[in-house]
C-alpha cells in the first residue's frame, strides 16, 4: 500500500518527486522519504507523519540532483517512525519498497549472522543488505538485484538505486502495483499512475516476474530469470491531471461523491446503445454455449467492494436466474472452496491489486473456473490475470473512503447481469429494455439526488455527537445499510452497524433508545410494508429514525423524524440513490467532527498485502 516514485534525468528532481508523492500519499502517510543523487553521493532525506514534514524537513535541508526515488509509507513491519521510513541506504545501494518480505527473518538472522547491522524494524532493510552485498562482488545492479531477489518470498514492488550506478534505478514487481514512464531524457517509475500524468502519458506496465532497468534514454524490460522481455508504452489518455486535484472541493471525497453521475456515464458509455437496446462489453468474451454452461457463479472481494458484490447477487440472481455466493476475500483464499469449470468467479477490486482478491482469483482460476473482474485501473494484475474484465473507467479515486467506485462497480454487475440474462435467455424483452432505460436516465437521477446535498448536511449537524448509529435495510437495500455504516465508521470514528431489518428483534433492537439514531432505507419496494413496521419498532423505543424514502411518500416522512427523498427508480438498482444519502451523511459528520476525512487514521487506500 505504499507509495513509490522513482526519476531518472529529470532537472531538479526533488520537487518532481515530491509532486509524485502528493499524488499517492492516499497509499500511505505514516511517513515519507527522497533519496537523490547528488555530488557523487545520495542525499536522503526522511521524516515521520504526512508528506508536509518532509517538504519542511527539505526546505530547512534541501537535496537536488536528477536522479532520485521517494515513497510515502502504510506501516506493516515496524511501527511509524523516521527510522522505519523509506528509503534504507546500505553501504551503496538505496531501496524503495512497497509490500511484505515473508521470509525477512531468515534472511535477516543469516545476515546477522555475517556479521551485518540493521538500523530499522522494517522488512525492507533486508533486501538492501542482499543488494549492497551482491554489489560489492562485482555484480552490476539489475544483476545484483536478480541475485537478491532470488532469496526473497513475498510481495514486493522495489526502486534499487547504486552509488556505483548515479543514472540508473532498477525496478522489479511481484503481487504489488508498479508502473513505468516513458519520456524524452528522461524516464519514470512510480506505484499508479496519477504520480506520473504531469511528466508523460506513455505507461508501461510490468507483469508479475519482472524487472527493469531505467536510464534517462531507455527502459529495458527482463524477467526475472533474466530474459529480455519487448513491451510497448501504452498511451494513457482517459486520465486528466485535474481527475486528481480538488478542483475546489473541500475534500477529495465530496468531489468524488458529486463526480458520480459523470463516472457512471463513463461506465456506460460505449456499452449501452440507446437505439437497441443493446449491451455491448467488448472484454467480456463470454459466448452463448459459456453462459448456459455456468452453474453457480461466486463474487468475492473485500470492503467496500464485497458490499459492491452483495448487491451484484441480488442483481446476478434475478436477471440470469444463476445462484451466486459472495465471500469475503481474505476468508476464501484460506479455505478449500469448491471449484469446476462450470463455476464464473467475479472479483471486484477498484484498484485492481487487492492482495487477498487476487490471491483467491488465482486459485479459482487454477482450479478451473472461469474469471471474470471489475476493476478500475486498466492493465492492473486482477483485470491481466482475468478471462473477462469489465473497466469502471471512474477514474482515480483519491479518497481512502471509496464512493464512485463502489457505485460504478454497481452498475458494471448490472451490465454483468443483463448480458449474462440476454446470454442464458431468461429475461423478457420488455424488463431488459425497462431496466437498460433506466441506466441511461440514472446519471440525471443521481445529480437530482445531489442538488439536495445541503439537507444531509443539516441532518449530519444534528447528529454529529452520537456515540453510535444503526443503519436498517431489507433486500437490496441490505447491502446499503452495510456500507453506510462502513463510511461513518472509516472517517468520523463513530461506533455505526449496518443490520438486515428483519433481523433487528434478534438482537440489535436492544441498543436502541432516545441516544440512538437510526438510518432506515424505507424506499417503496417488495419490502415497504415490513420497513413501516421496523420503524414503529424504533419509535416506540424512543430512537431517532432518519428515513431515506421515495419521493413523495407521505407515510414514512410522517414516521421519520428526519428525512430525505430519492427518486422512483427500478428497485434491483435502488443502490445507485439510496447509498448517495449514506455516502453524504458520513461524509458530513466527519467533516463537522473535525476528522481527517480522505486520510482516515489506519487506513489506506489500496490494500496490496494481507
Amino acid at each position: 500500500m505504499c507509495g513509490i516514485v522513482g526519476m531518472v534525468g529529470r532537472p531538479k528532481v526533488t520537487s518532481a518527486l515530491l509532486d509524485g508523492l502528493r499524488r499517492l500519499e492516499y497509499r500511505g502517510y505514516d511517513s515519507a522519504g527522497v533519496a537523490v543523487f547528488q555530488d557523487g553521493d545520495f542525499q536522503i532525506r526522511r521524516a515521520q507523519g504526512k508528506l508536509n514534514n518532509l517538504d519542511k524537513l527539505l526546505n530547512d535541508s534541501p537535496a537536488e540532483g536528477q536522479t532520485g526515488v521517494g515513497h510515502t509509507r502504510w506501516a506493516t513491519h515496524g511501527a511509524p517512525s523516521e527510522r522505519n521510513a523509506h528509503p534504507h541506504r546500505i553501504g551503496d545501494v538505496v531501496v524503495v519498497h512497497n509490500g511484505i518480505i515473508e521470509n525477512h527473518l531468515e534472511l535477516k538472522r543469516e545476515a546477522l549472522a555475517q556479521g551485518a547491522e540493521f538500523s530499522s524494524e522494517t522488512d525492507t532493510e533486508i533486501v538492501a543488505h542482499l543488494v549492497n552485498r551482491e554489489i560489492q562482488q562485482g555484480h552490476g545492479l539489475l544483476d545484483s538485484t536478480r541475485r537478491a531477489l532470488e532469496k526473497v518470498r513475498g510481495a514486493y514492488a522495489i526502486c534499487v538505486l547504486s552509488r556505483k550506478h548515479p543514472d540508473e534505478l532498477v525496478v522489479a514487481k511481484n503481487a504489488s502495483p508498479l508502473v513505468i514512464g516513458v519520456g524524452e531524457g528522461e524516464n519514470y517509475v512510480a506505484s499508479d499512475i496519477p504520480a506520473l500524468l504531469p511528466y508523460t502519458r506513455d505507461i508501461i506496465f510490468l507483469e508479475e516476474g519482472e524487472m527493469a532497468r531505467i536510464t534517462r534514454e531507455k527502459v529495458e524490460l527482463f524477467t526475472l530469470s533474466g530474459e529480455t522481455v519487448n513491451r510497448r508504452a501504452k498511451h494513457i489518455h482517459q486520465w486528466s491531471v485535474n481527475q486528481a486535484e480538488k478542483a475546489g472541493h473541500k475534500h477529495f471525497m465530496i468531489k468524488e461523491i458529486h463526480e458520480q453521475p459523470r463516472a457512471v456515464i463513463d461506465t456506460l458509455r460505449g456499452r449501452l446503445d440507446p437505439a437497441g437496446p443493446r449491451i455491448y462489453l467488448d472484454d467480456v468474451r463470454m459466448d452463448q454455449q459459456t453462459a448456459e454452461r455456468v452453474r453457480r457463479a461466486v463474487i468475492v472481494a473485500c470492503g467496500t467492494s464485497y458490499h459492491a458484490g452483495l448487491i451484484g447477487k441480488f442483481i446476478i440472481e434475478e436477471l440470469a436466474r444463476l445462484p451466486v455466493e459472495v465471500d469475503v476475500a481474505s476468508e476464501y483464499r484460506y479455505r478449500r472452496p469448491i471449484v469446476d469449470r462450470d463455476m464464473l468467479f467475479l472479483a471486484i477490486s477498484q484498484s485492481g491489486e487487492t492482495a487477498d482478491t487476487h490471491a483467491a482469483l488465482r486459485e479459482s482460476r487454477k482450479l478451473g473456473a472461469r474469471v471474470m473482474s471489475v476493476c478500475n485501473v486498466v492493465d492492473s494484475s486482477i483485470a491481466r490475470d482475468s478471462d473477462d474484465v469489465l473497466y469502471t473507467h471512474a477514474g482515480p479515486e483519491i479518497s481512502v473512503a471509496s464512493t464512485k467506485a463502489f457505485t460504478t462497480q454497481i452498475v458494471a454487475l448490472a451490465l454483468v447481469g443483463l448480458r449474462l440474462a440476454e446470454l442464458r435467455d431468461t429475461i423478457s424483452s420488455d424488463r431488459y429494455f425497462h431496466l437498460t432505460n433506466q441506466l441511461l436516465m440514472l446519471p440525471g437521477m443521481m445529480e437530482d439526488v445531489l442538488k439536495h446535498a445541503g439537507k444531509v448536511k443539516d441532518i449530519a449537524q444534528k447528529y454529529m455527537n452520537a456515540r453510535d448509529f444503526l443503519y436498517l435495510g431489507r433486500g437490496i437495500n441490505y447491502p446499503v445499510a452495510l456500507e453506510g455504516a462502513l463510511k461513518l465508521k472509516e472517517i468520523s470514528y463513530i461506533h455505526a452497524e449496518g443490520y438486515p431489518a428483519g433481523e433487528m428483534k434478534h438482537g440489535p433492537i436492544a441498543l436502541i433508545d432516545d441516544k440512538m439514531p437510526v438510518v432506515v432505507l424505507a424506499t417503496r419496494n417488495e419490502s415497504y410494508e415490513k420497513m413501516l413496521s421496523n420503524i414503529q419498532e424504533v419509535r416506540s423505543r424512543g430512537g431517532k429514525v432518519i428515513a431515506i424514502v421515495t419521493r413523495g411518500d407521505q407515510d414514512v416522512i410522517s414516521m421519520a423524524s428526519d428525512y430525505f427523498e430519492i427518486p422512483a427508480i427500478d428497485p434491483l438498482l435502488e443502490p445507485l440513490l439510496t447509498s448517495l444519502p449514506m455516502q453524504l451523511l458520513a461524509y458530513h459528520v466527519a467533516d463537522l467532527k473535525g476528522t481527517d476525512v480522505d486520510q482516515p487514521r489506519n487506513l489506506a487506500k489500496s490494500v496490496t498485502v494481507e
